[in-house]
């Protein structure tokens, strides 16, 4: 994620003078970005506006402790980390650190993201600016001012491409069991779903408007749709016990 952030603000024009990566196994970036190993070599330096925290959940309880000399100060901590709440981040840095959670999703590497942000009181309103526009490099940014909605946000966007994948594997099985070659029937549902998606992300309709659209009375559509939208054994309740499952997953991984 936080390759794909880097590649968003370059290709958006910010320049490379303005960001380090702080990396101890391979301080590397492209685009002429500063690399370095550890916040030693910043010691020197200007205090930075925001600090993203690009980092594997696990990992931060290590990492955070080598910007304690900027905590409760105006830099910004950006985190990206699932399953890491505020407190987390201020336990370690302090209480009047300006912090910003939030939970990206794994389209931001094609820059069609979709993130939701989290911020604590300490967060000015320049500074929500300053981090919404960086994560606009990678997609939408919404905010959530209770941050116990991170749970279902994640259980939604977070792991919601996950699910939109099993439907085109779901969706090329079927057809390979209609007897369609196995090869096509997977062309024909990747590019199904990438191509609904697409019509939905361009459409001023809502999507139910666009199903019902697409779909003729007493039609193929329609057949499929009687068995997909059965109230007892089809997608929509079987997606609002995947919702709810996957929240309640992300709420045990926090606490």
């Amino acid at each position: 994620m936080g390759g794909a952030l880097l590649t968003g603000w370059l290709r958006r024009g910010l320049p490379p003078a303005h960001l380090t990566v702080i990396d101890p196994a391979a301080p590397t970036p492209a685009g002429g970005v500063r690399g370095v190993p550890d916040t030693a070599a910043l010691a020197d330096a200007p205090a930075p506006d925001v600090v993203v925290l690009a980092v594997k959940p696990q990992l931060m309880d290590q990492v955070l402790p080598a910007y304690r000399s900027l905590g409760g100060t105006a830099t910004v901590f950006l985190s990206v980390a699932a399953g890491k709440r505020i407190a987390s981040v201020e336990r370690i840095l302090g209480p009047e650190t300006p912090v910003v959670r939030t939970i990206p999703n794994t389209p931001a590497a094609v820059h069609r993201g979709m993130t939701v942000a989290c911020a604590n009181d300490r967060v000015t309103p320049l500074g929500r600016a300053l981090c919404e526009a960086l994560l606009r490099a990678v997609g939408d940014v919404a905010w959530v001012e209770d941050e116990d909605l991170i749970d279902a946000v994640t259980a939604v966007s977070g792991s919601g491409p996950a699910y939109v994948f099993l439907l085109a594997e779901c969706l090329a099985e079927a057809g390979a069991q209609a007897g369609l070659p196995p090869g096509l029937a997977a062309r024909l549902a990747r590019a199904t779903v990438a191509g609904a998606g697409a019509l939905m992300d361009h459409a001023t309709e809502d999507p139910a408007t666009l199903r019902r659209n697409v779909t003729s009375p007493n039609g193929t559509t329609a057949a499929a749709l009687s068995v997909l939208m059965d109230e007892t054994r089809g997608l929509p309740p079987l997606m609002t016990d995947a919702v709810a499952a996957a929240t309640q997953r992300s709420r045990a991984l926090a606490g």
